[in-house]
This record gives C-alpha cells, structure tokens and sequence, in this order.
C-alpha cells in the first residue's frame, strides 16, 4: 500500500518509495509495477502524474484525478509557482549555500538551462579510510531546483565534485562500492521532502511533506546527522 500524504476531491500525493517508476518511459526501462498503477488499484479511479521523481529517488509526488486539474497543475509547475525541496547526502562539505546555474543537456541532446539552490544543513567526518585519506566528509544539503530538468540534482551535485552518496549515473562508484562493502548500504540519498502549491480550486497554500524511509535513516545514523524533521 502506497502511503497517502494528501487527498481530496481534485488531488492526491503519495510518498514514493525508492526503486519505484511513476509510469513507464524509454528511458527508464521496464517495471512490473508503476506507481499510476499502483495508486490507481489502491483508490480505484484513474490518476494522473502531475511530475516525476527519478526511480531511486522517495518522497512527494502528486497526482490530479481529473484533467481538468491537471491542467491547472502543469501550469503551476511551468510558471514556477511550486516549490520543491529536497534533501540529499553529498560527499564532501559542500558550500554553506550556492546556487548552481548551470546547463544539463537532455535525453534528445538539446542543451536546456537548469537552476539549483541549496544550502549545508549538517556536516560529518567518519573513520572511513578512502583512497589517500584516512578520513571521509559528507554533508546534508537541503536543495531546491528551480527548473525541472532531467536528474538536474544528481548532475547538478555531480558538476560541483560533491555527487549525492549512493547515486550510479552521476555519483562516485568507488564511494557507493565503499558504503556497499563496509555498510551493506547502496542507498541513493535523495529524497523529495516537501511540496508547496497553490490548491486549483481554492488557491489556498498547500504544503505536502514526507518521511524519510529505513535506509535513508541509517545512513543519517552512520553518519550522526539529526534527522529527526523528516521523520
């Protein structure tokens, strides 16, 4: 059962689990489960995906029950008046605060421009040995991306040399083989944690916020990061 954040009569948002596709795509492969399907059985009428949360990554994730709706959704997201946030566990101490402005190219090869904000919630140094160090840093960072461009965070945090811990695509493989062998953890540390909007109908100011899961938990354990906000 998909854990129901908000629901009313024209909207619905779940938190998404980590490993799970919003619906199928060319890009992201096959699933024997989707969220819209998922959603849908457990409600019993149709939803409609208002955005997408990268397969590895949890958290918020709207869906209208009618296209009406979903049409007032989308322009909110295309006008930018909805803000998203995230946390995510990075290598490294990143800056205390920055914005990465900087253009991702997409799936059809177009160059796109992409805006990310965040800012350093917490920092940790484990006695974790890595290559030359005897030492390894990380950080929590709260980001919020002002577009929305395909893996724009992982990319973004890529560009930066300080890549979210447990990312493949656009991480650090001998980090991850790290956390596997000595943790037995692959984890990607990416979560959405809130979503604010304005309601369609009402226009009253909605804000959606969702749990952390197990796995992302015990990585904030290993690391002494106070997560008990998103709990």
């Amino acid at each position: 059962m998909l854990e129901i954040l908000y629901r009313d009569e024209h909207l619905i948002a779940i938190n998404k689990p980590s490993g799970l596709l919003v619906h199928k795509s060319f890009y992201s492969g096959e699933a024997d489960t989707y969220a819209i399907q998922e959603l849908r059985n457990q409600i019993g009428q149709k939803v409609y995906p208002v955005h997408r949360l990268d397969r590895k990554t949890s958290g918020v994730l709207l869906f209208t029950l009618d296209k009406d709706t979903l049409r007032m959704m989308s322009t909110q997201f295309e006008e930018k008046v909805v803000e998203k946030k995230y946390i995510a566990i990075l290598r490294g101490w990143a800056k205390e605060e920055e914005t990465i402005d900087y253009n991702l190219i997409n799936e059809n090869e177009v160059k796109q421009n992409a805006v990310t904000r965040y800012r350093r919630l917490q920092t940790s140094e484990i006695d974790l040995p890595f290559l030359k160090h005897q030492t390894s840093r990380y950080c929590l960072v709260e980001a919020i991306p002002e577009t929305g461009r395909f893996h724009q965070l992982r990319k973004h945090f890529k560009h930066i040399l300080h890549p979210i811990l447990g990312c493949r695509k656009h991480g650090c493989n001998k980090q991850n083989k790290l956390w596997l062998q000595t943790f037995d953890i692959n984890k990607m540390t990416l979560h959405a944690h809130q979503l604010i909007f304005n309601h369609p109908i009402s226009n009253e100011r909605i804000k959606v916020n969702a749990t952390i899961d197990d796995e992302f938990k015990r990585v904030g354990d290993i690391l002494n990061f106070d997560l008990s906000s998103y709990l």
